[in-house]
């Protein structure tokens, strides 16, 4: 899978995935990052990214022509080319999600448009841009976080990259609930004990206390997942 990035701050995206599963990716050939700054095609010799927003307001946005040079850089939208998720980050977007990694993760390639300063032309959105999502109801100072947060939710997914291809499927989330409680050595720690039926050997009991375990940890900290959540006939009785 190939992951660009359009960024007024390629240093910054490229130095994040130098590490840990992205690295790893990237070094095994199943993951290649590539970032593509704006400010490459401004026009002006100050190199001129941004203009004060029609109809007044504080602030400053990042111009149209600057951004979608640097998309048809890429070749997106060229006539022959191959359709892919261009993806703007956009704190008035819907919220991302492991719905969205999953899918993703079957692409053969994403791009990521990292808005800046109080946003993007409006016009970028509408022309070039496929698809928008928010990691919270925040507002963060630029879309290069959320962008590296969904690339990582995605690439973490793909065949290979994981050690064990299995490690995602208790992720939490990974069936709409949040996941189960974890332990490991020492079996005791101050006075607290792993509990019993993780060293009993029995995999089914084991199996029904970490699914119940899902289920009460969602209903007690985030409730509205069960309204999306890919529930079994007996989890009822579990809860």
């Amino acid at each position: 899978m190939r992951i660009d990035f359009v960024t007024l701050f390629p240093e910054m995206v490229l130095g994040a995935v130098g590490h840990s599963i992205l690295a790893r990716a990237q070094a095994a050939g199943l993951a290649e990052f590539w970032a593509t700054n704006p400010r490459d095609f401004a026009t002006d010799k100050h190199r001129t990214v941004d203009d004060s927003p029609y109809g007044g307001g504080p602030g400053m946005v990042m111009m149209a022509p600057v951004v979608h040079a640097a998309l048809e850089s890429l070749e997106i939208g060229a006539p022959g080319s191959r359709s892919c998720p261009v993806v703007l980050t956009d704190p008035a977007a819907p919220l991302f999600g492991q719905r969205e990694a999953q899918r993703w993760a079957h692409e053969e390639r994403l791009v990521f448009v990292c808005g800046h300063y109080e946003g993007i032309d409006e016009r970028v959105r509408e022309r070039l841009v496929t698809e928008a999502y928010s990691i919270g109801d925040y507002v963060l100072t630029g879309g290069e976080l959320p962008a590296l947060v969904m690339a990582d939710a995605v690439v973490r997914l793909l065949p290979g990259v994981l050690g064990d291809p299995r490690s995602h499927e208790d992720d939490s989330h990974a069936d709409g609930l949040l996941g189960f409680p974890l332990y490991t050595k020492p079996a005791e720690f101050l006075g607290s004990r792993v509990p019993e039926v993780l060293t009993s050997g029995d995999h089914a009991a084991v199996a029904r206390w970490r699914r119940s375990r899902q289920l009460a940890r969602t209903r007690e900290e985030r409730p509205d997942l069960f309204s999306r959540a890919d529930l079994r006939p007996d989890d009822l009785g579990l809860l």
